[in-house]
């Protein structure tokens, strides 16, 4: 028996389900990037809110998901009306709601032109998106438009048929000012630096590529609120979906998994309205920047070091690599460096921050695949690590840490792990850097400037000296001593 609307009653009672009649529920947000983060995520706070309340503005703030490129989720969850399972881990056991928040779903490649129109729609007031940093079409580095992205150049030519989510979102909004309807917010939910201003800079870019006008009355007229996001996703198994069919009785095609902690920053600018969304435990502040920053440099940064060094080392998941007393204490280590770079509303507690992190990390529940955070990390380093190796170079403080996590990096994108076997490197520049890595070869002194040169990651701060010099000095170790001991080595100094 599959999951859908007319088997809710059949769920067990201890299975939470929507708390409010979904048929008297319509769309008010699309979002863009459908993947398992916004349904674990987002999409619980819009559930949350729908039934917070009963009259008609809450009603109309139901979600239609947009997958930009495969059909799989759609494909997963139409079958069931769009009601899907979200599975909490904790050590302690599972816990599991059906959400019922998205009402329907689009793949943007196979009709472009209905997702724009739907998105055009005046129903429609907000467009979110969680796409990951490369589905922006930037260059992360200075954080604008990339000209020469191929989607971008494909969207300059097919204006009302796009690809990218910048194509999407300027030729909605340049619909609805030609039909005199007021425009969406756009709520940027990745893990961008300034990720409110930075899609702004993108669109509005993007946009004075067709018209000076449009991108003019898309910066007078449309707001980007900044956000910040967290929650740890894994990917879905087909073992986990096995243990939600076994807990709910019948099947979800695709659930999603996650931890307990939850937390979403955002600051309150909307153009057209939003959902109470304090009612579901959002923070809705004036400014969104030093929450971002705690996050991107405590949370993120470290959790890409794991991946990275804990991959290298063996390790598949991350509960499995704080298993490793010299790991943790590296993730802590690092978090302690990034902690002196922030500045932090007046009663913020990072010491239980950091050590809330550490325990979330270690959750032996949760299979967070060093793999999957790994991916893309040509676009994640500026935000995650270079942001805090620059000001901590700035107050002459050391950087070795970081430097081991930016070598361990440079070291998983060579394709070659240390037994020899090719590691999948998913990421937009895997071609770019493993030809630089096999032009230089295992040899650090040649392989961490060529990486450094790479501009489109590290800019200018790729040549500064202190940083080359921890750096290759950090990829040196790797070689000569393997992940684990150049871990337990940088943690014992």
């Amino acid at each position: 028996m599959r999951l859908g609307h007319a088997n809710l009653d059949l769920l067990p009672s201890a299975i939470r389900r929507p708390a409010y009649d979904r048929s008297l529920i319509t769309p008010g947000i699309v979002h863009l990037g459908l993947g398992a983060f916004h349904r674990a995520h987002q999409a619980v706070v819009i559930d949350d809110c729908l039934a917070a309340g009963s009259n008609s503005s809450v009603s109309s703030w139901g979600i239609v998901g947009a997958s930009l490129r495969s059909p799989d989720t759609r494909d997963a969850l139409a079958p069931q009306d769009h009601l899907y399972t979200v599975a909490v881990r904790a050590a302690e056991g599972t816990a599991h709601r059906v959400v019922g928040a998205l009402l329907d779903s689009v793949v943007a490649r196979e009709k472009p032109v209905a997702l724009v129109e739907r998105m055009a729609d005046p129903a429609i007031r907000i467009v979110s998106l969680t796409v990951t940093e490369k589905g922006y079409c930037h260059t992360p580095q200075s954080g604008d438009l990339d000209e020469r992205h191929a989607d971008v150049v494909h969207d300059l030519n097919n204006l009302d048929a796009p690809r990218s989510a910048p194509g999407f979102i300027v030729a909605a909004l340049a619909r609805r000012r030609v039909l005199g309807i007021a425009p969406f917010t756009v709520l940027c939910c990745d893990n961008l630096a300034a990720n409110g201003q930075t899609v702004q800079r993108i669109v509005t870019q993007f946009a004075a590529l067709r018209s000076k006008e449009l991108s003019q009355w898309i910066a007078d007229t449309v707001t980007f609120p900044c956000t910040m996001v967290d929650r740890i996703v894994p990917e879905t198994t087909n073992a986990d979906r096995d243990a939600v069919a076994t807990a709910l009785g019948m099947r979800d095609a695709w659930p999603v998994m996650t931890e307990p902690f939850t937390q979403w920053v955002v600051e309150d600018r909307f153009a057209a309205g939003r959902p109470d969304l304090a009612a579901a435990g959002v923070e809705l502040v004036s400014d969104v920047k030093p929450f971002e920053l705690m996050k991107l440099r405590l949370l993120n940064a470290s959790h890409s070091a794991l991946a990275y060094l804990g991959y290298l080392a063996g390790y598949e998941t991350i509960a499995d690599t704080m298993q490793d007393p010299h790991f943790a204490r590296l993730a802590a280590q690092m978090m302690e460096d990034a902690a002196v770079t922030l500045t932090m509303p007046e009663g913020t507690d990072l010491s239980a921050y950091r050590a809330s992190l550490l325990k979330r990390f270690a959750n032996p529940a949760l299979h967070h695949r060093t793999w999957q955070i790994a991916m893309d990390g040509s676009q994640k380093l500026p935000q995650r690590l270079l942001g805090a190796m620059q000001d901590r170079l700035a107050k002459n403080l050391p950087i070795a840490t970081h430097a081991l996590a930016v070598a361990g990096w440079m070291r998983y994108v060579t394709a070659s792990d240390e037994q020899g076997r090719t590691i999948d490197v998913r990421d937009p520049l895997a071609a770019e850097l493993a030809a630089l890595a096999r032009e230089a070869g295992p040899v650090a002194e040649r392989l961490a400037p060529a990486l450094l040169g790479v501009t489109k990651v590290f800019g200018p701060l790729g040549g500064e000296p202190r940083l080359r010099e921890a750096v290759t000095a950090a990829l040196g170790r790797l070689y000569a001593e393997g992940a684990r001991r150049a871990v337990e080595t940088q943690i014992s100094a």
